[in-house]
C-alpha cells in the first residue's frame, strides 16, 4: 500500500514537472490558457487521473487555475501557499506560535531596515503624502479594528512598492498576514501598545520625509522593538502559568 503510494505520488511529481516545463518553455505569464487536459494527456503520455491530480497540485500553489467549464491557466503565481504554511505553524501551538511571532518581527525588521537606502530614495512626495494619511487614518480607529489594521498593512506594503520588486512586496504582504493573524491569538495588545504603533509610524513616515535613510532605519528598529518585549513578557507569563 505504501509502495503503491509512494508510485503515484512520483507520478504526479512527474506530470506536475511536465506541465511546469510547458509553462517555461512556451514562456507562459499568468492568465494564459494552459493545453487541454486531452493535449496534456498525450504531451505527457499520462492518464487522465495523472493530469489531474498533478494539476490539482499546481493549482494548491497558486502555479495553476482551474476554471470550470473554461480550462486551465497559469495562475498567479502569488505566495498564497507560503502564508498558509506559515500562520498555521505560528496557530500549532502556543510555544509555536512564540517563535513564529518572533521569527515574522526579525524578517519584517529584515526586509525593511535592510532596504532603508533604496525606499528613502524610491518614496515619491506622493508616497509620503499616502504615508501620512494612513497615519492619520489608523489614529481615526482603535487599535485591531478593521480600518486601523487595514492602515497599517497598506503603509507597510506602501514602504515596498517603490522599490519595484515584486518578490519583496509579495513577502512583505505575506509576513503581515502571517504576523496579524498569530498575534492576537497571544492576547499581547494594550492601550500603550497602540499609542506606541501610532508613534512609531509617525516616526517612520517623517524619517522617509526628512530622505535621512539611517533615521528611517532607527525608525523601523524602534517600531519592532518593543513588540520584541512583549513577546519575550508574554512567552514568560504563559510559561509560568
Amino acid at each position: 500500500m505504501a509502495q503503491a503510494r509512494r508510485g503515484r505520488s512520483s507520478l504526479r511529481e512527474k506530470v506536475a514537472d511536465g506541465i511546469k516545463r510547458h509553462m517555461l518553455t512556451h514562456r507562459m505569464r499568468p492568465g494564459d490558457p494552459l493545453p487541454t487536459e486531452s493535449e496534456l494527456c498525450a504531451a505527457l503520455g499520462a492518464s487522465r487521473s495523472s493530469v489531474r491530480e498533478a494539476v490539482k497540485s499546481l493549482a494548491a500553489l497558486d502555479l495553476v487555475e482551474v476554471r470550470h467549464g473554461h480550462g486551465t491557466y497559469v495562475g498567479g503565481l502569488g505566495l498564497s501557499a507560503l502564508a498558509e504554511s506559515m500562520t498555521f505553524r505560528g496557530l500549532l501551538s502556543p510555544d509555536d506560535a512564540f517563535r513564529a511571532y518572533a521569527d515574522l518581527v526579525d524578517v519584517r525588521e529584515l526586509f525593511e531596515r535592510g532596504n532603508a537606502d533604496g525606499i528613502v530614495t524610491a518614496l515619491t512626495p506622493a508616497h509620503l503624502d499616502t504615508l501620512d494619511g494612513l497615519v492619520a487614518e489608523m489614529a481615526r480607529h482603535p487599535a485591531g479594528t478593521d480600518g486601523f489594521v487595514a492602515a497599517d498593512r497598506a503603509f507597510h506594503a506602501l514602504l515596498a512598492e517603490p522599490l519595484g520588486n515584486d518578490l519583496i512586496s509579495q513577502l512583505t504582504q505575506v509576513l503581515w498576514d502571517s504576523y496579524a493573524t498569530v498575534g492576537p491569538q497571544l492576547d499581547m495588545a494594550t492601550l500603550d501598545d497602540e499609542r506606541q504603533t501610532l508613534a512609531a509610524h509617525r516616526a517612520i513616515a517623517d524619517a522617509a520625509r526628512s530622505g535621512d535613510a539611517g533615521a528611517f532605519a532607527a525608525a523601523i528598529g524602534a517600531h519592532y522593538a518593543p513588540v520584541r518585549g512583549r513577546v519575550a513578557a508574554a512567552r514568560s507569563a504563559a510559561g509560568r502559568a
